[in-house]
């Protein structure tokens, strides 16, 4: 069939196979240009489809020639139908891998419950043993408790007052004020049941419990921070809360691993255009001027860039993890740095419709997004009849 992006607010309702094949090729690359990491060689994946887990899978793979496990939820497809971009960008990471001749299997499924936690166990005793690294980077707005069954929805409110910024429609350009009415005490305690650290520690305490993790094994979720500008609406609002709880989870995980001498660390990373910060007001705009600043200054990175720095400059010298007062790895340094956050409190006051197509990025954040789904990527025929319904190799 002829795959086009179909929009509905700030979702993409398609995605591409060969756009997400060759996203995943060229980051593929990009580690490969950057050389080897003497890193972690049997890997888990917790949210291992899209982004920085996908991008954590990738630089694992390919810069230290790890065996990976994947966890991720995705839509599979059916005939005319495409599946969800993350069902195509493991295809083809388990086909390059298959390639390469790295073992690399994918677990479709709910990672918050016991079902998949355990399937996934089973996985890793029978074919790794054990295992040496745990990326955590789920993004779901649900969660359904396995050990209560009540299931929480996150929200994206601030706490305490009514919030008004400006944003932007990155579709159209049209840039707006917004207000945003602040959440309830329920809405907090959803957010961080959905958001926090909760499932993090029950993913550890299983494979603790079960011996699957190697001696000196590490664990990393991410997390962001953001500055000053966009607090109200996320550091210091519902989602700033549930952040706050899995950077408090790291150090009671790390207190579990001590037997094991195992570490526990949350990496704050950049802000970069996904379908869960495309949907959060002000962020959009942010992002926009973020990323003009960045690439006027030669040090923007997308996913991969961040990761594979993430790995080469901070987990894998060989000296000790680097990390801030709060035990932090702040892999957002570029991001937080003076000049940049000094160039965008510049231009924030004269960010309009008129004046951003000069002063921000936005061309650069529509082509992000769209690559997100597939599109838009450079050396792709869209105008070709391509195969929809395709089989994840290796899927368990």
């Amino acid at each position: 069939m002829i795959i086009e992006p179909k929009m509905r607010g700030f979702i993409c309702l398609t995605a591409h196979p060969k756009g997400c094949e060759q996203n995943v090729i060229n980051q593929i690359s990009y580690v490969q240009s950057k050389g080897t990491i003497e890193g972690p060689k049997k890997v888990l994946v917790i949210g291992a489809s899209t982004g920085f887990g996908l991008a954590s899978r990738i630089t694992s793979a390919f810069s230290s020639g790890a065996a990976t496990i994947g966890v991720f939820f995705e839509k599979p497809p059916q005939e005319g139908k495409p599946a969800s971009p993350g069902w195509y960008n493991t295809v083809a990471f388990q086909q390059q891998a298959a390639n390469a001749g790295i073992y690399a299997k994918s677990i479709n499924g709910d990672a918050f419950s016991n079902e998949v936690k355990q399937k996934t166990i089973d996985l890793i005793k029978a074919d790794l043993g054990k295992i040496d690294l745990i990326i955590y980077s789920l993004a779901s707005p649900v969660r359904t408790n396995p050990a209560t069954g009540i299931t929480h929805r996150s929200v994206l409110k601030p706490i305490g007052n009514t919030y008004s910024n400006k944003t932007v429609d990155f579709h159209t350009g049209i840039v707006s004020n917004i207000s945003i009415e602040p959440c309830t005490d329920e809405e907090i305690n959803n957010t961080v049941a959905v958001m926090g650290g909760e499932d993090w520690e029950m993913w550890m305490d299983a494979l603790t419990a079960a011996d699957a993790l190697e001696e000196n094994a590490t664990t990393i979720a991410y997390s962001y921070i953001g500055p000053s500008l966009t607090e109200a609406v996320y550091r210091k609002g519902t989602i700033g809360k549930a952040k706050d709880h899995l950077e408090a989870t790291a150090f009671t995980i790390t207190d579990k691993l001590k037997p094991i001498n195992g570490k526990a660390y949350v990496s704050v990373n950049k802000a970069l255009v996904t379908q869960a910060s495309s949907a959060i007001p002000v962020i959009p705009l942010y992002i926009s001027l973020l990323y003009k600043t960045m690439k006027e200054k030669g040090i923007h990175e997308g996913c991969i860039e961040q990761i594979q720095r993430l790995f080469q400059d901070r987990l894998f010298t060989g000296n000790a993890i680097p990390t801030d007062e709060q035990g932090r790895i702040r892999i957002d340094d570029w991001e937080m740095r003076e000049d940049v956050q000094n160039d965008i409190t510049a231009l924030w006051p004269k960010a309009s419709t008129e004046t951003l197509g000069e002063i921000g990025d936005l061309n650069g954040y529509k082509s992000d997004f769209l690559n997100l789904f597939g599109f838009a990527v450079e050396g792709v025929d869209y105008a070709a009849d391509v195969n929809e319904n395709i089989t994840i190799p290796q899927l368990q």
